[in-house]
């Protein structure tokens, strides 16, 4: 069900709104509409683990020793 508003906003914004609207091919109505759909909705908080999860997988063997590639890999960049 839609519901009428009225609103009370300067001249000068309503015409660039209205234009705006035209060159998106919507309605002001549809933009206002949207608007507040988008201020209203509560936002998603991310889940770290599904963060992690989206990260790529690192090109690593199972049965490789990480110490050791750590320090192969910095022992040449940092000569230690």
């Amino acid at each position: 069900m839609k519901s009428r508003l009225n609103l009370t906003i300067e001249n000068t914004v309503l015409e660039d709104v209205k234009m705006y609207a035209t060159k998106q091919k919507r309605s002001v109505s549809d933009l206002v509409e949207n608007y507040f759909k988008k201020i209203v909705k509560p936002t998603k908080r991310k889940n770290i683990i599904d963060l992690i999860e989206k990260l790529d997988k690192p090109n690593i063997a199972d049965n490789d020793d990480l110490k050791e590639l750590f320090y192969k890999e910095n022992g040449k960049k940092y000569g230690f």
